[in-house]
């Protein structure tokens, strides 16, 4: 007995379905924007916002556009951000900020312990202001 032509068919469609192996959705977009945190000394707090530049700044971000506009003067690197002069307390309580994600098409992995917020705001600007 001779299969069906369109039984046939369909068993070879299925069996070159079977062998090209599961198929695979399409990645989710991964989102674009710098993940910002601010946290106290041994993590006893922790504050974060997502940054967004692009195309132009958005988002929740109190301050935004300034951040941006800070981030675009300084090239993206974190460490070359314009200090503001302030006068800042000696008081030691340790904060420490961190920036991870893409910034225009760049990741971006930063970390640094400031001894208070400060001095973080001072050198980081509206960046870390939220």
């Amino acid at each position: 007995m001779r299969p069906h032509p369109l039984a046939a068919a369909a068993l070879t469609a299925l069996a070159a379905f079977a062998a090209a192996g599961p198929a695979h959705a399409a990645d989710p977009p991964v989102p674009q924007g710098v993940f910002l945190t601010v946290s106290g000394d041994q993590g006893s707090w922790m504050r974060g916002e997502l940054l967004r530049c692009e195309p132009q700044a958005w988002g929740h971000h109190p301050h935004a556009s300034q951040a941006c506009g800070a981030l675009d003067r300084a090239h993206g690197d974190l460490d070359a951000l314009a200090v503001d002069p302030e006068m800042c307390t000696q008081v030691y309580a340790p904060v420490t900020a961190s920036a991870s994600g893409t910034y225009r098409g760049r990741q971006i992995t930063w970390r640094k312990t400031f001894a208070n917020a400060c001095t973080m705001e001072a050198s980081t600007g509206y960046v870390f202001r939220f």
